[in-house]
């Protein structure tokens, strides 16, 4: 798992390559949260596009992400979610909690 990213004008992108399972998730939330602290962004956005391979532990991810936001008063994006990973947000109501665009 790989992750980039930047902080502009107080939105912090950060974009994911590779496979993101149980053990990768817990690396990636660890990068997240350091990043967050560091930038105190608005906003947070979550590129998946680059995600080859992702279990339940991707939405766990995206769920933390969204409360770390959510503390600071901001807001996160999800952006490149495979189609069945819509299904699965929208099927546990979490499409009205976090913001995605396909």
């Amino acid at each position: 798992m790989r992750i980039t990213g930047s902080c502009r004008e107080g939105v912090l992108t950060l974009h994911f390559q590779g496979e993101l399972d149980h053990h990768a998730a817990g690396e990636a939330m660890a990068a997240i949260s350091e990043r967050i602290d560091a930038f105190l962004p608005g906003s947070c956005v979550l590129d998946l596009s680059g995600i080859s391979f992702r279990d339940s532990s991707g939405i766990a991810l995206m769920l933390r992400t969204d409360k770390l936001m959510r503390r600071l008063g901001g807001k996160l994006t999800v952006t490149g979610p495979t189609p069945q990973t819509i299904r699965v947000l929208t099927a546990a109501g979490l499409d009205r909690r976090l913001t995605i665009k396909e």
